[in-house]
This record gives structure tokens, sequence and C-alpha cells, in this order.
């Protein structure tokens, strides 16, 4: 088989519409109800803390959940792909096509025995029956698209002959080999200094012009939002809880969640040595929600009606979404 160069879009990518997701583990439920939708060829960042979601709804767009877990209701549309609903031949030629999952932890994600070309060419091998030269060719290429200058040497090393930063790059050039719709980038810069940080931030976004990608950005960082981000969703329980643009996360947050947020960030950032951070009191919910708002235990804004009713999201501005009982008493 013949091995063809895959096309560079000279659009943006797809929608992505998420539709009442839910995903379980067990008898728990760990993502409830999430509804959102990605703008073609913008970025969309997930935010909150441990525990909130985000990963598993990452995992469930791609369709890599662990055993024990599964989409329990809801649908993934990927421009007209229900990735949800595939099983079989059909999900594994979606996986790097339509969507594609970027790790947190490249050093974990990649084999250590083999050498980091091998491991990217194999991604060609295996789905298009490349030859061992036609792989090895194309890894390169992928090498250098993401911004490794000598990808011949590169090729050769072993993971831990490289960078954390280098690690990331080559984790990078495996999610994009198929050019994908969709990428799913869980924390892939939580373990990078702040400089390569930045250089990855900057290389995902260039890739996403030159490739029309439409992204979805998990992080805990406001800083990486505030950079990388078209669009905010924070999740809090498994539930979404705002939706909206960037601008409008940081300037007019709605939700006593985001807000607090918000707080800790500017906190971590303002304080002086010595001085205690900004943080939420209490914990997430952690093996099942309270009766209600389930923030509201840790909410200073609570009344009674949120300890016992579930707030349905409200649309607050022109694409800006919140679910909260007391949206009218805190603007």
């Amino acid at each position: 088989m013949t091995v063809t160069e895959v096309p560079r879009p000279d659009t943006l990518g797809s929608e992505v519409k998420i539709e009442r997701l839910s995903v379980t583990y067990g008898s728990f439920t760990a993502v409830r109800d999430v509804s959102l939708t990605v703008p073609a060829g913008t970025t969309t960042a997930l935010v909150g803390e441990s525990g909130s979601g985000k990963s598993t709804l990452a995992l469930a767009a791609s369709r890599l959940l662990p055993p024990g877990a599964r989409i329990s209701a809801g649908s993934v549309v990927v421009d007209d792909t229900d990735l949800a609903t595939l099983t079989g031949k059909p999900l594994r030629q979606a996986r790097g096509r339509v969507a594609a999952y970027l790790a947190q932890d490249a050093s974990a994600a990649l084999n250590p025995v083999i050498r980091v070309g091998r491991q990217i060419g194999e991604v060609h091998r295996l789905r298009e029956d490349a030859s061992r030269r036609q792989a090895d060719t194309l890894a390169l290429e992928g090498l250098a698209d993401v911004g490794i200058s000598d990808p011949e040497r590169v090729a050769r090393l072993y993971p831990h002959q490289i960078s954390g930063g280098m690690r990331q790059r080559v984790m990078i050039a495996t999610a994009l080999a198929f050019r994908p719709q969709l990428l799913i980038a869980d924390e892939p810069t939580t373990a990078l200094d702040v400089t390569v940080q930045a250089e990855i931030l900057a290389l995902v976004s260039r890739l996403q012009k030159e490739y029309g990608l439409t992204v979805v950005w998990i992080t805990h960082d406001m800083s990486v939002v505030a950079e990388l981000a078209d669009r905010v969703a924070v999740l809090y329980g498994g539930r979404l809880v705002e939706h909206t643009d960037v601008l409008s996360a940081f300037e007019s947050p709605r939700h006593p969640y985001t807000r607090a947020l918000l707080e800790c960030f500017q906190g971590s950032r303002d304080a002086a040595p010595k001085e205690r951070f900004t943080t939420i009191s209490g914990n997430p919910p952690v093996g099942g929600l309270p009766t209600g708002c389930p923030f509201h235990p840790r909410c200073r804004d609570a009344s009674s009606e949120c300890q016992t009713a579930l707030p349905e999201p409200q649309l607050v501005a022109t694409g800006h979404h919140a679910a909260c009982h007391r949206l009218e008493d805190l603007r």
C-alpha cells in the first residue's frame, strides 16, 4: 500500500458538539450531563480542580476510557461523526484522524526501550501499512514539523536521552501524525518549566493554524488559559458550571466557583514571600455528590435552595452560560 501525503487544510477545523454526556465508573458518575460546543478551529480550555471530571471528559471524548468506565449517555460529534457510538474498526480509524489525545506525562506515554523515531514511525506502519523506510521518513517529517532542528539525531535517541520539552514535542508529533480534526490535550505542560511551557504553547498555536485544528485543552493553570484559549468551560463535580469566552471568564465570571478559582490564581500571583495563598475552603466531592448544587458545601453565597435543587445552565449573556441559583444576586 502506498502512503499518500496527508493534505494540510486551508480552512478551519471541525466543530465539536458534546451533548448531555455522562460517564460512569461502575455505579459512580464521574461526568454528568455535560453539553459543550467547541467552534471550529478554536481552543476551549477545560478548567477545575483535580477530581472535577476534566480528564474523564477528555478520555471519553477521545474514546480512551480505562476498563470499568463507560459512556452511559450522550454524544461527542466531530463534524458529522459521533465518536460515542463507534466500535471496532470505525473506532480504530477515527482515533488519530477524527480525534487525537495528547497525554500529560510524556515520559510515561513513550516506550523507554524503543527509539523515538521508531515509535512515531510505528504509527504509520500500523495505520497505513507503510514500509519501514516510508515510516522513518514520515517520522522525521513529524519531528521537523514540531520544531526539532536535528530530527535525524533525535530519532535515534531513546526517550530518557532527551529533555522533557523534547519528549512533549515527540508526543505532539505522534498525536498529529494524521492531521486530526480534534486535538484533546490533557495538561501537557504541567511538568515543564515556564520557559519550555511557553515554547510548547507557541508550538501548539502555530500547528493549530497550519493544520486547522480544533483544540480542547485541559489545565488548572489560569495563565495557560489566558495565553491559549478562546473559550473556557469550568467543571465541578463532573458538571459544567460555566461556559463563556475567555475575556468574560476573567473579567465577568458569574458562577461562584469560577470566581473562587480566579481569586486563588490572582492570590498566588500577588502573594508576598511567606504569605498564605488564597484557597477555597473544603474539598471537592469524592465518591458522591451532595444534594442540590455540588458546590454549595464550599460556597460562601449558598442559599437554602442551593442545598436542595440542582441548578440548570442559564444564558446570562451572548455565548455565556452559568449554572447557579443566585445569578441575579451575584452580578
